[in-house]
């Protein structure tokens, strides 16, 4: 008669928990513009600010490809400036139940292919206006920046990490093995 159960069993058991530490205190912290979320930030304003004066000045931000960058630079500057803030006075921390990290990454996948576009539209009209050069250079440097911002975020995402404060993971594994019988 042959056996219907193995000889040996094993059970492998694996336990996941999750300590999620943040302060929920509105507090001014100065040294996060040092970090690289933060210089980041910081030089998507700038870049932004760089590509909407730039085109702003040069007399062809009434054409089409003129007043998209524009709009994409204006919307880009203060909506990257809200989140620094947010995130210097540890507003994201004290609302860490809100997916910042995913809201993050959709903006700056968002930013880098329109600033793709607004770049290459001006960068087609290099011929009118050096002022075109400029501001697809200025944008062409915001998409690299974003872009790279939001591989960060996506790794961060994938890693179950949160935009502010700490979340440890601690994994416990137990294996049972039955003897044979």
């Amino acid at each position: 008669m042959t056996e219907a159960f193995p000889g040996q069993h094993t059970t492998t058991t694996t336990v996941t928990q999750s300590n999620t530490t943040v302060q929920t205190d509105i507090r001014y912290d100065p040294f996060y513009i040092r970090t690289i979320p933060g210089m980041l930030k910081a030089a998507q304003i700038i870049l932004n600010l760089l590509g909407f004066l730039t085109i702003s000045v040069s007399g062809y931000s009434s054409l089409g490809r003129g007043s998209f960058f524009s709009s994409i630079s204006g919307f880009g500057f203060w909506f990257t400036g809200i989140l620094l803030v947010l995130y210097v006075f540890h507003v994201v921390e004290k609302f860490f139940a809100i997916p910042w990290l995913r809201i993050e990454l959709v903006y700056c996948a968002l930013w880098a292919v329109f600033y793709m576009i607004a770049s290459t539209l001006c960068a087609a009209n290099m011929s009118y206006s050096a002022a075109f050069a400029c501001t697809a250079l200025f944008g062409y440097c915001a998409m690299g920046v974003y872009g790279y911002d939001a591989f960060l975020k996506f790794k961060a995402v994938k890693s179950g990490e949160i935009a502010q404060g700490e979340r440890h993971v601690a994994k416990t594994t137990s294996t049972v093995t039955s003897p044979a019988y």
